[in-house]
């Protein structure tokens, strides 16, 4: 059994207060796959934020939850799941499509609620992952930022799995760079959330200021659980 306790106090030390910029880093905990009495370990060991990647195990775990921690769903979201996450989700990091933007807007207009959100970047142009380039961010940030009930509060990304630290660099200082000229005319812009357990420190010294880290709190995931 991973020792949830002491791998939170380990990482809470290690994890920088501010970023290069002065912003403060704040720790979104992955908690895909994880029982409730493992997330509420974590979250009494001192996380206060929690992402999942699935709506079911977002809907199945919600009232299960202790202490109140701030709700993130960070994982690809199909359009007709959207309806469950609404009212329930304090930040969406992965817009990465404009039917999906749509769709959040249209349900929590009809909700009477506002959605806060990030617009994913695909920033290493891989197939397998979900997300505008970076020469479309500027429309696509734009666009979802006019449509109702819907505040753009910043830009998320997933670096690619390389050994090239000098690609990963380059990457992450690209992201930091639009997030800056962004937020430079859209002053609500509070989050570059980039960074996961194995590139973290390398995303925050990058400029990130929110980082999904799963593995290093819970251990590897056990999928057949």
């Amino acid at each position: 059994m991973t020792d949830i306790e002491k791998n939170v106090e380990k990482l809470l030390k290690e994890l920088p207060s501010h970023n290069p910029q002065g912003e403060r880093v704040k720790l979104v905990a992955a908690v895909k796959t994880q029982t409730p009495e493992a997330i509420n370990r974590a979250v009494r060991a001192g996380v206060n934020i929690i992402g999942d990647n699935h709506v079911q195990e977002f809907r199945d775990k919600y009232d299960l939850i202790e202490g109140n921690p701030e709700r993130h769903f960070i994982g690809h979201l199909q359009t007709n799941k959207v309806k469950y996450l609404i009212g329930r989700t304090d930040l969406y990091h992965s817009v990465d499509r404009y039917n999906l933007a749509e769709e959040i807007s249209r349900r929590s207009a009809a909700a009477g609620t506002v959605s806060r959100v990030l617009v994913q970047i695909n920033i290493g142009c891989e197939q397998t992952k979900g997300g505008f380039d970076l020469s479309q961010a500027d429309e696509a940030v734009a666009r979802i930022a006019e449509l109702p009930a819907m505040e753009v509060r910043g830009l998320m990304a997933m670096l690619p799995f390389t050994d090239d630290e000098d690609e990963l660099q380059r990457l992450a200082r690209a992201m930091r760079s639009k997030y800056d000229e962004l937020k430079a005319v859209r002053p609500q812009f509070e989050y570059l959330s980039m960074g996961m357990s194995g590139d973290w420190k390398l995303c925050i010294e990058c400029g990130s200021n929110m980082v999904r880290i799963g593995t290093a709190i819970f251990g590897e995931r056990h999928y057949d659980k």
